[in-house]
């Protein structure tokens, strides 16, 4: 196999990154395709989903870090369960799967036709293997159970720190939306979770870099940069 695209993403490392597409519905990007694939005819009719399948590469996984059980983040990093009852990324074949919003198809430029999307949870530059469009009368499962992880994670509340208040607000409405939807979501290591402002932990958003840290069920935001 070999990609047939690649995403920019708001999410330019990994750290802090929503653990699942469409947690934050403010995180946009789009997939831009390769050359061979930048045509019109390989795209006719996708805009007529709300939602597409992205399959991708964890392309951050070392070769070789194969693990056959992990200890997800939802049961605290401390239990180990089998790799194929998680969506860990060190996998035997590292394969990703993300659905997200299709917000448009096309664009104008060199790069175009691109696909918009939104409510990601990809790394800007990830390889993507193959789109496939969300069809919901076979992709929706109504009696679907969901093991350990059968409810959403629970969110914090974020306040902004005096000091770092002129920054924040001085941001553009989009770039606000997308910080807090991402925080919202505790992005610490599971194994940090029990920690109350022992640490504070660096992650980039678009151009920005917010340093926070956690307090109860608070996200604090302390800084921008």
């Amino acid at each position: 196999m070999r990609p047939i695209g690649r995403v920019r993403s708001c999410y330019p490392e990994k750290f802090g990154v929503p653990r699942q597409s469409g947690l934050a519905k403010a995180a946009r990007g789009k997939v831009v395709l390769e050359p061979e694939y930048r045509r019109e005819e390989a795209l006719r009719g996708l805009e007529g989903f709300s939602h597409v399948w992205v399959v991708f590469l964890f392309d951050k996984v070392p070769e070789g870090e194969e693990r056959l059980s992990v200890r997800p983040p939802r049961l605290g990093g401390n239990e180990r369960v089998g790799v194929w009852a998680t969506r860990s990324p060190f996998r035997p074949n590292r394969i990703g799967l993300s659905v997200v919003k299709l917000e448009s198809v096309g664009g104008e430029g060199e790069e175009a036709p691109w696909v918009e999307v939104s409510g990601l949870d990809l790394v800007d530059g990830t390889p993507v293997l193959d789109l496939k469009p969300y069809v919901p009368y076979a992709d929706r499962v109504e009696d679907a159970t969901g093991g350990f992880a059968d409810g959403a994670p629970e969110r914090l509340r974020v306040e902004v720190r005096e000091e770092a208040r002129e920054a924040f607000d001085g941001l553009e409405e989009m770039e606000r939306e997308v910080i807090l939807e991402t925080l919202v979501l505790d992005g610490r290591p599971a194994y940090h979770e029990g920690t109350q402002g022992e640490r504070v932990y660096f992650t980039r958003v678009l151009d920005w870099e917010i340093s926070w840290e956690v307090r109860g069920s608070v996200c604090v935001v302390v800084g921008l940069k």
